[in-house]
């Protein structure tokens, strides 16, 4: 096929959006790399494709491209991925790995969904209060993209009832609890005329913003448009080139970021995430001991006991999450949260932002995650167009600007 070989590597690059061609290996970002090494894997047509985590790194349009090109991939697919959409619009079976046990199922992710939450319902009391929320989880997927929006509605006019509430420290199992920050006014945060280059290139330019309380907003956008850029902004991390950003009274931020690189390396994850503290402070003068707090985020006896610097990435991110969260702020920024998460950890995540009392800010890639948690959606282009929606990112049509895809690849 050597008459179409460069067509098909072109539309390849393009799709997965790697870099210049003639760009030196040695020069790229470890998302670059990733994006190359995929991109040459996908052009060999090997019989047997292993993918491990194929979506990291890649934007929704890339996404969106690699779904299409696989769904028609004559070969074996085989993939380890936490991308449920992913999972959803390309698998035939899963193959499930729990505490030792193997369970196969033929069907896409809502079918095993459907049929893992059967089987919790099976078990004792722990594993039932899982089914609940993979049953929660399924309703969503059944309320389709109205009754989704309707839902995020809801979240924004709740917010003075979440406020008001205590946390319900009762539940158990897959539960994770936010402890509450001081009670935001109806000022958060304005962005009023910014203005953000790099070099010559301008990523940001006379844009305006008002965060609302309650508000859960997701920031898309392809690579390299300025996602992070305007988070560290709205953050107060960096500062515009023009125009201001102010913030209310009693704004307390709390900021998860992608590289996790503010943690003593030699501390237990017990102690890193409590710091001195042996119990945490949940808010309405609750208390919650430590070591519970710390096993929500799927760190048991003998895990929270483990050093830091050897933990793995999934773990290192529940970690630096954890002890971001356990200061009881009522603004959160995250920054790509979902990488290396387990699927039962972000759906313990997603329910836990949803009641969340505050506003949240969060750049992702994962599509499935911000259908279910947001209320408005920032789409960032290369040219440097912003856009605002209403609603999540199904209901703005997310992805719809694709990469393309060529038929005859």
């Amino acid at each position: 096929n050597c008459w179409d070989l460069q067509h098909e590597i072109d539309t390849a690059r393009r799709a997965l959006n790697c870099p210049p061609g003639d760009s030196g290996v040695e020069n790229l970002s470890g998302g670059e790399k990733r994006r190359v090494a995929l991109c040459r894997l996908l052009l060999a047509s090997p019989d047997i494709l292993l993918l491990d985590e194929p979506t990291n790194h890649l934007d929704a349009s890339s996404v969106k491209w690699l779904e299409t090109f696989l769904e028609t991939y004559p070969g074996l697919v085989i993939s380890v991925t936490h991308d449920r959409y992913f999972l959803d619009n390309v698998a035939g079976w899963i193959l499930e790995i729990d505490q030792g046990a193997v369970y196969p199922c033929q069907g896409n992710y809502s079918v095993w969904l459907k049929k893992r939450a059967e089987r919790y319902l099976l078990m004792g009391k722990k594993e039932k209060q899982r089914a609940k929320q993979m049953d929660k989880e399924l309703n969503w997927i059944r309320s389709g993209t109205k009754g989704q929006m309707a839902k995020s509605k809801a979240r924004m006019k709740r917010y003075n009832e979440l406020a008001d509430q205590a946390i319900d420290l009762k539940q158990e199992g897959g539960t994770i609890f936010i402890p509450k920050g001081p009670r935001l006014g109806n000022e958060v945060i304005t962005l009023d005329n910014v203005t953000k280059a790099y070099d010559d290139r301008v990523l940001i330019k006379d844009f305006s913003y008002t965060l609302k309380p309650g508000a859960v907003v997701g920031i898309v956008g392809p690579n390299g448009a300025g996602k992070t850029t305007l988070l560290n902004m709205l953050a107060g991390d960096l500062k515009p080139d023009q125009g201001t950003v102010s913030y209310g009274n009693t704004v307390k931020i709390g900021y998860v970021s992608q590289h996790r690189d503010d943690m003593d390396e030699n501390k237990p994850v017990w102690r890193e995430i409590l710091q001195s503290d042996d119990d945490v402070q949940m808010g309405d003068g609750q208390t919650m001991p430590g070591r519970r707090f710390v096993a929500q985020f799927n760190f048991q006896s003998k895990t929270q006991e483990k050093l830091v610097g050897k933990l793995s990435g999934g773990e290192r991110n529940r970690c630096h999450m954890a002890k971001v969260l356990k200061t009881g702020v009522n603004v959160l920024f995250l920054d790509e949260p979902t990488n290396d998460l387990d699927v039962d950890t972000l759906r313990a995540l997603e329910d836990s932002l949803q009641d969340f009392v505050g506003s949240v800010v969060i750049v992702s890639h994962d599509r499935w995650f911000l259908d279910r948690i947001c209320t408005e959606t920032i789409e960032m282009t290369r040219e440097g167009q912003i856009t605002i929606h209403q609603g999540n990112y199904s209901a703005y049509g997310g992805g719809k600007t694709a990469a393309v895809a060529d038929d005859e690849f």
